[in-house]
């Protein structure tokens, strides 16, 4: 913004009074139009099937990928937000405990209609969709962070007002031994 406020100074220099001052309302009113725009995108996607901006906000799992991803019928890819389950499947290599923590997702979400819930950014550079995948009444990314699945992976701007709560879930499961702080070394988180 500092960098427009000085293009916008030196061009004051050189021009009128009275046409900087259209050239700031101008700016001005596009300001306003793209934030008119971007109210109407969430909008939008609030209505009729009950969606978001970023994508459904109810959905049925198709198939489970691995301990922190899920298909949903329709092929879209949904990344668990804060959350990183141990590798169980190519290109990388399987991981300790990742087909634990994928069978432990299956076991709870697939075949499922699950409620998704998105943060500040809605993609991850590979496209899948980021959310805080709910059933029935249960946010399934603390519950495999809880059981010892998952470690905590925090990636801003997402999950600032969740990091807390997640890392308590990981501190716990960690002194109780749970899953794969049972048998993993060395420790994966």
């Amino acid at each position: 913004m500092r960098a427009v406020g000085q293009q916008v100074t030196s061009a004051a220099a050189r021009l009128g009074s009275r046409t900087l001052a259209r050239v700031a309302c101008a700016a001005g009113l596009i300001g306003l139009a793209g934030l008119a725009g971007l109210g109407c995108a969430a909008e939008e996607g609030d209505e009729g099937d009950g969606g978001s901006s970023c994508g459904p906000s109810e959905a049925v799992v198709a198939r489970v990928i691995d301990g922190d991803t899920v298909e949903l019928e329709g092929g879209e890819r949904v990344r668990y937000l804060m959350i990183d389950a141990p590798e169980s499947t190519d290109p990388a290599a399987v991981e300790c405990w990742g087909p634990e923590a994928a069978q432990a997702n299956t076991d709870l979400v697939e075949g499922q209609t699950v409620s998704l819930r998105y943060d500040v950014e809605c993609e991850d550079t590979y496209g899948r969709l980021l959310a805080y995948v709910e059933l029935k009444g249960r946010v399934i990314n603390e519950l495999l962070v809880e059981r010892g699945h998952a470690c905590v992976l925090h990636i801003p701007p997402n999950g600032e007002d969740e990091l807390e709560r997640y890392e308590d879930l990981e501190y716990a499961a960690e002194q109780l031994d749970k899953g794969l702080w049972a048998v993993c070394e060395p420790r994966p988180c």
